[in-house]
């Protein structure tokens, strides 16, 4: 048995980054950069008005209030700034500045003195002094070309996307998803919800849940197969896998000590290198991380719901992390609302629930039912309480470091409770 954070550091130093793949930029959400991206052009392209009204010459001075312009054109946006304009030029939001003007007043900041017969303004009155460069967007104020713009290991969401898309990158290099299989051991599980539930039967929960944390975390989920308890049918599947180009696996069940547990004599069969067998932490105790020939790597989660969620949490993610060129997580340092009791020389990983009261102040307070086997506080909690090995007491105030339930932060919502966000 192993200490929790030795354990983790295995992980990372058996884990390699994944080679990078170019693809369409609108293909791009949920993926990982694998470069740095600099703007190719200015954004805005052009100097443009931020709003309706009408586009002045100031002459680099203030126009004071009630002097008076003629309207010599008007411009909408889409269409192209008209040469030599005098006066002023009614404009719409976005229309490029005619050359020569710098200004805009807003159309409700004007005295409309005379129309044509199309209701078109021709003289207005100025209601507001106007500024030099009042309401104008520069070209390149907000990104100018050659900026950087987005550091490689970034997580392509909806703001990422909106800047591609702005500024006109078509294509960018990210870096390929790992292939996985999920592999849930138990002849005592039943995958169809809808079926009926013999004696000593249970549903099938760990599957769902490792599922969609894995597609969550970015990977391609090849292969997802229920097994009985039999060394044969594991074997198999583990050589299925990697002959399907399979570079990670996960399994639940059968990896601690009873009879039907033979995971880890299975895969020495295999030809793998067990790395650690059995970690210093509670849930998920008997963890086992091993590399399979060829290089790909396994993790073998105890059978118990929330010992799987942890060993997804704290083992499998940051392995994912590690390959999409990621930079691991940094937990929050915060003060325990109460006193807990643990068990001395197992490094507790606990459902947590991290709150702000109407001072601004941060605190964590550690759930009851903290058994492997309660799943109904993973939807009550919003975090992992990460309580070290060393001592058997934690009195309140003392500071812990939480991490988000799903990997992907903790939010504070607007009633003072944190969520995992």
């Amino acid at each position: 048995m192993i200490a929790f954070d030795q354990a983790r550091r295995i992980v990372l130093s058996a884990t390699g980054i994944l080679a990078a793949q170019r693809i369409p930029a609108n293909a791009s959400i949920g993926r990982i950069l694998a470069e740095d991206v600099f703007s190719p052009e200015h954004l805005p392209s052009f100097d443009n008005t931020a709003m309706d009204g009408f586009a002045l010459a100031t002459g680099g001075q203030a126009v004071p209030e009630g002097t008076e312009f003629v309207v010599s054109a008007a411009l909408a946006a889409g269409e192209a700034a008209p040469a030599g304009c005098e006066g002023a030029c009614e404009i719409m939001t976005g229309a490029p500045m005619p050359d020569g003007l710098d200004a805009v007043i807003p159309v409700e900041q004007v005295d409309v003195l005379k129309q044509d017969a199309g209701q078109w303004p021709q003289r207005i009155r100025l209601l507001h002094p106007v500024l030099p460069g009042a309401n104008v967007r520069r070209r390149g104020q907000d990104i100018s070309a050659g900026d950087f713009v987005m550091p490689s290991g970034t997580r392509i969401a909806a703001p990422e996307r909106m800047v591609l898309a702005a500024l006109g990158i078509a294509g960018i290099a990210v870096r390929m998803r790992p292939v996985a299989a999920l592999l849930t051991t138990g002849r005592e599980l039943i995958d169809d919800p809808g079926q009926t539930l013999l004696p000593g039967q249970i549903r099938n929960s760990n599957g769902p849940f490792l599922a969609e944390r894995l597609l969550e975390c970015g990977v391609e989920l090849r292969i997802r197969q229920s097994l009985p308890d039999e060394a044969g049918a594991f074997t198999d599947a583990v050589r299925r896998c990697l002959e399907d180009g399979v570079e990670l696996i996960i399994s639940t069940g059968a990896v601690s000590m009873g009879r039907y547990d033979f995971i880890p004599d299975a895969l020495r069969e295999l030809g793998a290198d067990i790395l650690f067998h059995k970690v210093a932490m509670r849930p998920g105790k008997p963890l086992l991380f091993a590399r399979l020939p060829g290089g790909a790597l396994y993790f073998g989660l105890p059978g118990n719901p929330v010992s799987s969620a942890v060993g997804m949490r704290f083992f499998v993610e940051p392995a994912i992390r590690a390959c999409l060129g990621l930079v691991q997580e940094s937990p929050l340092r915060v003060p325990l609302a109460e006193s807990v009791n643990k068990k001395p020389g197992f490094c507790m990983l606990q459902k947590a629930l991290l709150q702000c009261d109407d001072q601004g102040r941060l605190s964590a307070t550690v759930m009851k039912g903290q058994e492997s086997f309660r799943i109904r506080p993973l939807l009550q909690s919003n975090a992992w309480a990460v309580l070290p090995e060393q001592g058997a007491s934690m009195p309140a105030g003392t500071l812990v470091e939480l991490y988000g339930l799903n990997g992907n932060g903790i939010v504070l919502n607007t009633c003072g409770v944190a969520n995992a966000g």
